[in-house]
């Protein structure tokens, strides 16, 4: 599943309005190479780990206390204009109000196990 997420925490690692991840189980990703590790407090409490290229320090992938069994990696690693479209967009809180996502996307107020992360519901417009 590729995600996007309006967190401020992902704005500033990104330097974009989101961050972009395409969630895989562990099982199904092979890392190699050399990478730098960044640590920061989550949502709740838990930890989540970002991993980035020591030369030129893209972000490569991160996993998270959230689900140890997971891994997501950059969209923008891939470098692929064909990648699949984002089908959840989370922390909709923190979203810039110009930004538009399509109609039918899920869309939660806060993380994947938010109450609110349903279909229907659509952020407040100011």
């Amino acid at each position: 599943m590729v995600s996007l997420c309006h967190c401020r925490d992902c704005q500033r690692r990104t330097g974009a309005v989101a961050g972009s991840g395409a969630i895989f189980e562990k099982a199904e990703v092979t890392i190699e190479g050399e990478r730098k590790l960044f640590e920061r407090d989550g949502a709740d409490g838990r930890k989540v780990r970002f991993h980035f290229c020591p030369t030129c320090g893209t972000s490569l992938y991160w996993e998270g206390d959230f689900n140890l069994d997971l891994c997501v990696v950059a969209v923008g690693a891939f470098a692929d204009p064909a990648f699949p479209a984002p089908l959840v967009s989370v922390y909709e809180q923190f979203r810039h109000d110009w930004f538009q996502l399509p109609d039918g996307m899920k869309r939660a107020q806060r993380g994947l196990v938010s109450p609110a992360a349903t279909g229907d519901d659509q952020p407040p417009r100011s």
